[in-house]
């Protein structure tokens, strides 16, 4: 068997195309390796941020079921709530994975509730529907104020040391005496 001059040029064509084919799908594997690498990495962090922002209204609910307790002969707290620290076992291993500091809850705003004996309230958009006080007697209890209270907390993952902030806020009804106490910036109420 003879070889002839192109022959012979041919020989090392075939290997050298061989290893331009591996080189490329060499590559596309890498590509796809990273893509599908940085991916998990997005949705590790969505669950973790989700863990976090649980933590996080567990804990607002505590403040808030909490909020204004009476104290202990009964009669309306005029203490103002404190910041709390809550440790957080998401998974129930004995663990804490989150701590939730929140901090103290401040009274953003307090209306005079009043009872429209029934009627349709129009609210912010023009929203109508019966209102949230009627038909509660709150026309027979001197004085009530509707307040909201803003709640904010942060959240630090154990694991990571990385944090989340969370800003929730929660109404609560007032006696005169919470209110002068608790939301009224302005001095005493006529």
């Amino acid at each position: 068997m003879t070889h002839t001059p192109a022959m012979r040029r041919q020989q090392g064509a075939a290997l050298l195309i061989g290893m331009i084919m591996l080189l490329l799908i060499t590559l596309t594997v890498t590509a796809a390796f990273n893509l599908s690498s940085s991916n998990l990495k997005s949705v590790g962090n969505l669950q973790t941020r989700n863990e976090a922002v649980a933590a996080a209204n567990r804990a607002i609910e505590e403040v808030a079921s909490s909020l204004l307790a009476p104290d202990s002969d009964g009669t309306p707290s005029l203490t103002p709530p404190q910041a709390t620290v809550s440790l957080v076992d998401i998974n129930n291993d004995g663990t804490t994975d989150y701590t939730v500091v929140v901090a103290a809850p401040v009274c953003v705003r307090a209306t005079k509730a009043v009872d429209t004996g029934g009627g349709t309230v129009t609210g912010p958009s023009g929203i109508t529907g019966g209102a949230s006080s009627s038909g509660s007697g709150l026309s027979t209890l001197p004085d009530q104020y509707n307040s909201v209270w803003d709640i904010s907390t942060t959240v630090t993952d154990a694991t990571s040391g990385t944090t989340t902030a969370v800003r929730q806020g929660v109404r609560a009804l007032l006696n005169k005496a919470q209110f002068e106490a608790l939301c009224n910036t302005t001095g005493p109420t006529p």
